[in-house]
């Protein structure tokens, strides 16, 4: 199971005022999407989800009225995948836990004390790396931007925590035999995100353009 970690601002274009942290894209089964086709979205089922849900789990690309296109998508393609397990076998389970591994995680704060905060100079991708191993233990995967035209720096958009079915972190390596898990549709806004260069410089954005 995965865990994606969005920076917001990219391509957060309808977002009168994006977050200034890092959100939920979604938490990810390897390799399934749309399981159960028939077990449609019901928002009530996590009412009580819903004000942690609208703040760290934002649709920050689509300005639907009631913002809950998203976490729809989200449940339709990935959560009656993940319900093969019993801690994710229902609506609230699904999002509840993954609200709750996400303030486990607690990217924003790890970061933080690390040092690395959004800036307007670049950071080397091997230095944000060996941070996230050093605090966490395992090796995460880290999604960005390339560089714009006639730009040098690749631009951080997303970070992906990797977790076994007792949802315990893992190291995001491909286990044995097993192919590199790819999302096909990894896109934010209309940006394509693929796994950061090591070589290039690195910027960290506060907001963008």
């Amino acid at each position: 199971n995965t865990m994606y970690f969005c920076f917001p601002q990219m391509g957060a274009n309808d977002c009168e005022h994006p977050p200034e942290y890092w959100t939920i894209h979604g938490l990810w089964p390897d390799k399934t999407e749309e399981c159960n086709r028939t077990w449609h979205f019901n928002v009530t089922e996590i009412k009580d989800l819903l004000s942690d849900m609208r703040h760290y789990w934002p649709d920050v690309l689509h300005s639907s009225l009631n913002r809950t296109q998203f976490w729809k998508h989200e449940w339709e393609k990935h959560g009656t995948c993940a319900a093969t397990l019993a801690v994710l076998n229902s609506q609230k389970k699904y999002f509840g836990k993954a609200l709750e591994l996400y303030h486990h995680v607690d990217l924003n704060s790890c970061l933080l004390k690390a040092g690395i905060k959004p800036s307007s100079s670049y950071y080397e991708m091997t230095a944000i790396k060996e941070a996230l191993t050093r605090f966490y233990g395992v090796t995460p995967k880290i999604q960005c931007l390339p560089p714009e035209e006639g730009e040098k720096a690749q631009t951080i958009g997303q970070i992906e925590f990797c977790f076994t079915k007792e949802l315990q972190l893992r190291n995001c390596t491909a286990q044995k035999g097993e192919s590199e898990p790819m999302p096909a549709d990894l896109k934010l806004g209309t940006e394509e995100l693929s796994v950061c260069s090591d070589t290039l410089p690195t910027y960290y954005p506060s907001e963008v353009e």
